[in-house]
């Protein structure tokens, strides 16, 4: 089994917002692969059971907030006795790159993320997939906490959409195929911006 988790915060407020970029992407999983599934409560998250590609997946909200992220994936690692590197993936706003973008790695280090920082000390270690997806950088007139709650402006929906389709089918491809796969597939369309988090492969 496939533990596919979106980061993100809980509540109407956070809804749209940079920060719950993973749920999004999830969200469109859940409607693609299991559309009138019920979520379950669990592991202090939302969760979904779906079929990507033949393969059993379990798709996951956390409801703890970003920066307690670790203790629900946990849970879930735990319960299902499932190995990081080989049964998780994470998906995650990036403010290093740009709206449209998105960078896959096998491994890497948190690059400043407060939900990435708190799995990798729940789960001892930095070596699990995951999703990067562009929500833009911080403007020098912001400070980050207010920028990744802040929404979308409409400038950037068309670049938005594009990522949170890719994403998807980033998610499939390295179900079906491998994270390295989906790494050499999806990893080029990055057209604009740099990856600044400095993260390994």
């Amino acid at each position: 089994m496939k533990l596919i988790v979106g980061l993100g915060n809980p509540g109407a407020q956070y809804e749209k917002t940079r920060h719950n970029a993973g749920f999004m992407v999830v969200d469109r999983l859940a409607q693609k692969h299991n559309p009138g599934g019920m979520p379950r409560a669990r592991f202090h998250a939302v969760t979904l059971d779906a079929s990507i590609q033949g393969q059993p997946c379990l798709l996951m909200k956390p409801t703890t907030y970003m920066n307690r992220s670790g203790q629900s994936v946990g849970e879930a690692v735990r319960f299902f006795k499932l190995s990081p590197a080989d049964d998780l993936l994470v998906i995650v706003d990036d403010v290093a790159l740009p709206v449209g973008a998105l960078r896959i790695r096998a491994s890497g280090s948190a690059g400043g993320h407060n939900g990435l920082a708190d799995l990798d000390r729940t789960l001892a270690g930095e070596n699990y997939p995951r999703i990067r997806v562009g929500v833009g950088a911080v403007p020098q007139f912001m400070v980050m906490a207010d920028w990744v709650l802040s929404r979308f402006m409409k400038e950037e929906f068309q670049a938005l959409e594009s990522a949170l389709s890719q994403s998807v089918e980033a998610v499939e491809c390295a179900v079906q195929h491998g994270v390295q796969t989906a790494m050499n597939r999806y990893n080029r369309k990055v057209t604009s911006g740099s990856d600044k988090s400095q993260e390994s492969q």
